[in-house]
C-alpha cells in the first residue's frame, strides 16, 4: 500500500473496512466527565467518545479521535512536504550510546526512561530523536552534494513527566511530527529556517488557531535560536511577553526589558538580625522594605559545577538567560546538601567574602542598584546597604532575570504585557552541536572535513487535538475545522417510514466516507445533541414530512442555520461542501 492510498479517505474505508454507522461505532456519548477535569476542550474530547485514559499520562484515541490525528497528519504532511519534507520512521526505542555521543544522556534527567533488554545493552525510550536522526543521516551522508536533507516523521515519544495536567495538553507518551533538515553552512540554515516557520503558520492556521510565535529557550535541546508557536489559553504551561506597540514577543524565560534600578548615596554595610527570614516576602515583611531593595541569592547545578546567582528581590532567575551566559545548560537549583556542603546556610546565601572557587554572576540590575539587603551566610542574619564593587564584586555581569509586566519594552519603549499561553509546535536553529558531538561530517569541494547545521522542527499532535479543543467550542459541543472533522456529515431520519430510510441509505451510500449514519432508535433530540457535541460540521436530517416535499433539512454547525434543500440537489450540495474548507468564526 503506497502513501497515497492511505491517505485516499474511499481507499481507506475499503481497505480498513471502516464503518460509519453509529451502532456499530465503539465509544458513545457521555453526559458528565470527572469533576477533576479543568479542560473544558478535553472534557468534550471525553464526552465525544474521541479519546479515553489508561492511567496518568496516557490515553487511547478512540475511532473518532482517530480520525481527526489521521487528518492532523493529513494537512501537517502537505505542507512539510511542500517545502521539500521527505517522511522516514526512526526508533522510539534508542541505543543510549547514541545519548553518550551527544551528551544529552546526562541532561534529561529522570524525564527519560532507562532500561536494559534481555541481552544486556543499556537502552532507552526517546524524548526526543535528534540523536537518531543525525544517526540515520550518518548512514546516507557522503559530500556536499548530499545536502541539503529534510526529513520528518510522526512518531511516538515518552516522558516520564512529574507533572500531568489538562488531559492531552502534557502527557507521558504523546505522538509527535517532528523534522530535522541538515545544512552545508549556517547561511543555508538561515536561508531555510523562514521556510519552517511559514509552513507552522499555515499549519496552525488551517487547523482554525490564531497563533502567537514568539522567541523561546532552547533548553537541553541546544543550539542558538529557538522560536515557539502559541496560543493564548488560562490552561497553559507558558508565559508569554508582548509589547502591543512594536510586536516584540518573547516567552518569560527570554524575553527582554528595560528594567528600573534605584541609585542613592552608599551607605555603611550593617548587620541586622532576622529571625525565620528565608525568604523574599518573609524579608520584606519583617524589614518593612520593598522588595527591590532586597537581593536574591541562588546556587544552581551545571554539568561542570555549581554557580552562585545573584538577582534582585523582585525578580527571578531566568534559568535560560543564565545558561545562555554560562554556554552551558543550568540542570536545576542546588539542594540543601550541597549548599551546606560550600559552607552556607540555607535561606541566607550571600555574595559576600565568597571564598569559594565557584561563579559569581551578578544581574546588571543588582549591580547598578544601592544599599540591597544580602544574607549573611548565618543563621537569622542579614546585611542592609550591600554594594555591588565595594562589598561584593565579580566579572560576571549579566541580564539574567525574568522580566516584569511593569517593565517597558528595549525595542520602543512601549508598556508590556503578560500573557498565559500554551505552546503547539516549536522550531530550533541546533548549529553544528549534534553533528560535531555525534561525529557526523561530510566532504567538502576541497576534500576537508564539515560538520552540517542543523534544525529541529516539532509539533506535538495530541496536545495540537487538545488544543483545537480548548480553542474551538461553545457550550454545545466542539466546532472542529471542517478539514479535521472526524465526519463532515451527520445524517439522520426521523420517523420510523421504509421510504425515509431508503432514502437516508441512498445518500450514505453514496458519502459513506465522509458520512456518521445515525441509525439509533433514540430521540431526535438525542441526536442532535450528540451531533453538536462531536462538531461535525453538518448535519443532514430526512423526515416523513421533508419527504413529502421532496426536501431534507440541511444544518450548518458553525453559524446554527438550517435550510432546505431540494433531494435531488443534495449530493450536489454535499459535493460542493466536501471542497469548501470552512472555518470555525
Amino acid at each position: 500500500m503506497d502513501c497515497a492510498q492511505e491517505l485516499d479517505p474511499t481507499f481507506c474505508a475499503k481497505y480498513y473496512g471502516v464503518n460509519m454507522k453509529y451502532t456499530q461505532l465503539f465509544g458513545k456519548t457521555l453526559r458528565n466527565v470527572h469533576h477533576g477535569v479543568k479542560s473544558e476542550g478535553f472534557a468534550f474530547l471525553l464526552r465525544g467518545g474521541f479519546v479515553r485514559s489508561n492511567g496518568n499520562g496516557l490515553f487511547s484515541f478512540l475511532p473518532l479521535g482517530n480520525r481527526v490525528i489521521r487528518n492532523l497528519k493529513r494537512l501537517i504532511r502537505e505542507e512539510i512536504e511542500a517545502i521539500g519534507g521527505l517522511e522516514v520512521s526512526v526508533p522510539l526505542i534508542n541505543p543510549i550510546e547514541l545519548w553518550h555521543r551527544s551528551g544529552r544522556d546526562r541532561l534529561v534527567g529522570n524525564d527519560m526512561v532507562r532500561f536494559q533488554d534481555r541481552h544486556g545493552h543499556n537502552m532507552v525510550l526517546a524524548p526526543s530523536h535528534e540523536e537518531a536522526f543525525v544517526d540515520l543521516v550518518r548512514m546516507g551522508l557522503r559530500s556536499y552534494r548530499d545536502l541539503p536533507a529534510f526529513m520528518y516523521q510522526f512518531q511516538l515519544k515518552f516522558r516520564d513527566e512529574e507533572r500531568i495536567r489538562n488531559g492531552l495538553i502534557r502527557t507521558k507518551e504523546f505522538m509527535m511530527k517532528d523534522a530535522y533538515s541538515f545544512h552545508r553552512s549556517a547561511s543555508d540554515l538561515n536561508i531555510f529556517f523562514p521556510k519552517v516557520f511559514a509552513a507552522y503558520e499555515r499549519i496552525f492556521k488551517r487547523c482554525g488557531l490564531d497563533v502567537l510565535p514568539a522567541e523561546s529557550g532552547v533548553g537541553y535541546m541546544g543550539g542558538e535560536k529557538a522560536f515557539e508557536f502559541l496560543v493564548p489559553s488560562s490552561i497553559g504551561d507558558d508565559l508569554l511577553i508582548e509589547c502591543p506597540q512594536c510586536g516584540y514577543r518573547a516567552n518569560k524565560s527570554v524575553a527582554m526589558g528595560l528594567k528600573d534600578f534605584h541609585t542613592d548615596t552608599p551607605l555603611e554595610l550593617e548587620s541586622v538580625d532576622t529571625p525565620g527570614c528565608t525568604s523574599m516576602e518573609e524579608l520584606s515583611n519583617f524589614l518593612g522594605v520593598e522588595k527591590h531593595k532586597l537581593a536574591k541569592t541562588m546556587i544552581f547545578k551545571t554539568m561542570s559545577g555549581l554557580v552562585m546567582a545573584v538577582v534582585r528581590g523582585d525578580h527571578e532567575v531566568s534559568k535560560e538567560k543564565l545558561s545562555r551566559f554560562l554556554g552551558e545548560l543550568v540542570l536545576e537549583k542546588a539542594d540543601k546538601q550541597d549548599v551546606e556542603q560550600l559552607g552556607f546556610v540555607p535561606g541566607y546565601l550571600s555574595p559576600i567574602d565568597l571564598s569559594s572557587s565557584m561563579p559569581l554572576v551578578v544581574d546588571g540590575t543588582v549591580a547598578k542598584s544601592t544599599n540591597l539587603v544580602v544574607g549573611g551566610n548565618e543563621e537569622g542574619v542579614h546585611l542592609k546597604n550591600a554594594n555591588f564593587g565595594r562589598d561584593f564584586e565579580s566579572p560576571h555581569v549579566a541580564d539574567i532575570s525574568m522580566i516584569r509586566p511593569e517593565n517597558k519594552c528595549l525595542q520602543c519603549g512601549g508598556s508590556l504585557q503578560e500573557i498565559r499561553a500554551l505552546e503547539l509546535g516549536n522550531i530550533f536553529k541546533l548549529e553544528d552541536f549534534y553533528s560535531r558531538s555525534m561525529g557526523l561530517y561530510f566532504q567538502e569541494e576541497n576534500g576537508k572535513k564539515a560538520y552540517p547545521f542543523m534544525g529541529s522542527y516539532g509539533i506535538g499532535i495530541g496536545r495540537l487535538m487538545g488544543a483545537i479543543a480548548e480553542q474551538l467550542h461553545d457550550k454545545r459541543g466542539i466546532l472542529w475545522p471542517s478539514e479535521l472533522a472526524p465526519y463532515r456529515f451527520f445524517l439522520m431520519g426521523i420517523g420510523k417510514s421504509d421510504t425515509v430510510r431508503q432514502k437516508v441509505d441512498s445518500i450514505y451510500e453514496k458519502f459513506h466516507t465522509d458520512t456518521l449514519l445515525d441509525d439509533r432508535k433514540e430521540s431526535p433530540g438525542v441526536k442532535f445533541q450528540d451531533a453538536e457535541l462531536l462538531g461535525i460540521p453538518y448535519r443532514i436530517v430526512l423526515s416523513s414530512k421533508r419527504n413529502q416535499e421532496d426536501t431534507v433539512e440541511l444544518y450548518n454547525r458553525y453559524t446554527r442555520q438550517s435550510r432546505l434543500v431540494k433531494l435531488e440537489d443534495i449530493e450536489k450540495t454535499m459535493k460542493e461542501l466536501q471542497e469548501k474548507e470552512v472555518l470555525p468564526k
